[in-house]
């Protein structure tokens, strides 16, 4: 009998390879993103919140000042400009909570910051995560995933794409 792998598991000590990825939404910007709510409740000023929101919703695609969230198979990290340059990252191994941090804009934006703890303290924070619940239990769920010791007695929560 062959064996093969399953396609899309490769174990951590054979390669690092992307789970997931997400780019921020306009919600890491509060106070843009506080004007820009509050001007698309009028129907007059709406097309003026779209051209004030415009520049930080492309701007995550800018060569300099891009950055998208990325979660692989070894750790959570914060990647920057078109060449996804790593920047500040959390191996899966130093992971105790991620923490869910909602505000004012959340709703509007399906947005959230995430805060990953490490020893009892921030390790990395993460504004205008969208669909932050589910970028947080696939971080959750990796862990517990490839991290012996880490799973938790709780169930499995998937991690869907809404």
């Amino acid at each position: 009998m062959m064996q093969t792998a399953i396609a899309g598991l490769t174990p951590p000590d054979l390669a690092e390879v992307r789970v997931r990825e997400v780019f921020p939404s306009v919600a890491r910007y509060p106070g843009v993103a506080s004007l820009g709510r509050m001007l698309t409740g009028t129907i007059v000023l709406a097309p003026l919140a779209w051209l004030l929101m415009f520049p930080f919703y492309f701007g995550k695609l800018a060569p300099i000042i891009g950055r998208r969230y990325t979660l692989t198979n070894r750790r959570v990290m914060i990647r920057h400009g078109l060449s996804a340059t790593p920047g500040q990252s959390v191996s899966l191994a130093e992971i105790d909570e991620v923490r869910l941090v909602t505000d004012a804009n959340s709703t509007f934006f399906r947005a959230a910051t995430l805060e990953i703890i490490s020893q009892g303290r921030v390790a990395l924070s993460m504004p205008g995560v969208p669909e932050a619940d589910c970028f947080r239990q696939a971080i959750l769920n990796t862990r517990n995933a490839w991290v012996s010791g880490k799973a938790s007695k709780q169930p499995f929560i998937a991690a869907s794409v809404k």
